[in-house]
């Protein structure tokens, strides 16, 4: 019984010394410990804390990957939809878990998806370097129909301006216009004066006719005089046939349009701030029946509304480009769809007060189109054809004085100052700052919050 009991013992001890040996040997075999960052790449047989990320190295349970023909496996071409971080043998189609370390699987990244950006890119300056995934374009080198819009106002041509004046002196006895802008028509009737110069010179020729009707020489000086005064040939007549004096002498218009004072505010101005105000324009005439006149005094102006000119404003940097002869498209503010095409007929040389535009003159016939003087017009100027380096409107930044792009400099835009010319059709001329191989961010605004924070080199 004892030597049954001794070899039970001997049995159960070669057991354990088994077990423990085989115990052991495995636990050599299989402990490794590793960082919890797969990217980092870190293994150890023994506890400690990553020299990467300083994180604590944990402990795997199966480590056979990473021995032997194993640890080839990293490497290895992955060609299903997922696989686990940690074991890349792992692979599968359908989302799901590591079998060995019961990881999610993760998606498997495209080769053609963007690399990850360094922590030294992210810690450039925000003002000075961007990183955005934008569409990018190239400057053109092309030739591009110059088109440029402008804005100015209808005024009369005053090449058709009249004059209304008094060839002597006196008092106006009656007045046939009563307001400001009366149409009016050549021939009419537009005041009568009574004169006592004008009354001295017809009673000297009836003098004459009575009593020295053969001396033509006088007579005719007497009637000459009268003509010079501004009594027509009717008017001559008339005093001669009835042998009486004329107290009051017509003035008639030599012109047809609208009627204004010659000295009313606005008269010798074309810009559209001088054009008077509606109370002034409504109220009485200032020249009153009553008043005396002195000779050779401007009593009204006659403006011709049939004959108009545009007014066109252009800007310095677009003024080398308008030519006399190119062709315009008019377009009325108080009719747009009655636009009508010119051309331009004069470049005024000089910059008007108050403004830094040049000033081109349309001539044309307002005859049919009627616009009312003084309203505003935009017009299209066709300034023919510019060969030119170009970028779409979009992709330049303006600052004010200066004009920016942002040029693509591997992962990241940086902003550069260009030297810009004209803008035409939505496309920005460029002078200078960008080579025709440069990338830029079709859209600007989009990679900045404010321009304040732009820097360029």
């Amino acid at each position: 019984m004892k030597c049954i009991y001794k070899i039970k013992w001997v049995a159960v001890f070669a057991l354990a010394v088994f077990f423990i040996a085989c115990n052991g040997g495995n636990e050599k075999a299989t402990v490794m410990y590793t960082c919890p960052m797969p990217q980092d790449s870190v293994f150890s047989d023994k506890p400690g804390k990553c020299p990467k990320c300083g994180m604590d190295l944990v402990l795997m349970e199966n480590h056979s990957m990473h021995s032997g023909h194993d640890m080839s496996d990293s490497s290895m071409v992955i060609t299903k939809g997922y696989t686990c971080p940690m074991h890349p043998q792992v692979q599968s189609d359908t989302a799901g878990t590591c079998p060995i370390c019961g990881m999610q699987l993760e998606k498997v990244k495209s080769p053609n998806e963007p690399k990850a950006v360094s922590l030294n890119t992210l810690l450039k300056p925000s003002n000075q370097q961007v990183i955005a995934n934008v569409p990018m374009v190239h400057m053109m080198a092309r030739e591009e129909d110059i088109e440029m819009e402008s804005y100015g106002f209808i005024t009369y041509d005053t090449r058709q301006t009249g004059v209304i004046s008094s060839n002597f002196s006196g008092r106006i006895e009656k007045l046939y216009v009563k307001y400001r802008y009366q149409k009016i028509s050549k021939g009419q009737r537009i005041m009568d004066i009574y004169s006592p110069e004008l009354l001295t010179a017809q009673e000297n020729l009836l003098f004459l006719l009575k009593n020295d009707p053969e001396n033509m020489v006088l007579i005719n000086a007497s009637k000459q005089k009268l003509y010079l005064l501004g009594m027509g040939n009717l008017q001559v007549s008339n005093v001669i046939k009835t042998g009486k004096p004329s107290y009051k002498v017509s003035v008639f218009s030599n012109y047809s349009g609208h009627i204004h004072e010659s000295n009313s505010a606005g008269m010798g101005n074309n810009q559209p701030e001088a054009m008077q105000q509606v109370a002034v324009t409504t109220e009485e005439l200032s020249v009153k029946e009553g008043m005396y006149i002195q000779k050779g005094q401007n009593i009204f102006a006659v403006y011709n509304p049939n004959r108009a000119w545009a007014l066109l404003n252009i800007f310095t940097g677009q003024a080398a480009m308008v030519k006399v002869g190119n062709k315009v498209r008019i377009t009325p503010e108080t009719n747009p769809a009655d636009d009508f095409r010119a051309s331009i007929s004069y470049i005024e040389p000089v910059y008007r007060a108050g403004s830094k535009t040049v000033t081109a003159r349309v001539y044309f016939d307002n005859s049919t189109y009627r616009i009312p003087i003084g309203s505003q017009v935009k017009a299209t100027i066709f300034a023919g054809d510019r060969s030119a380096n170009w970028l779409p409107e979009e992709a330049v930044l303006s600052l004010g004085l200066e004009k920016v792009v942002f040029v693509r400099t591997g992962e990241a835009f940086v902003a550069r100052k260009i030297e810009t010319g004209i803008t035409n059709k939505h496309l920005v001329q460029v002078l200078a700052g960008l080579e025709k191989t440069e990338a830029v961010a079709a859209n600007a605004q989009y990679l900045v919050d404010s321009e304040s924070f732009i820097k360029t080199n």
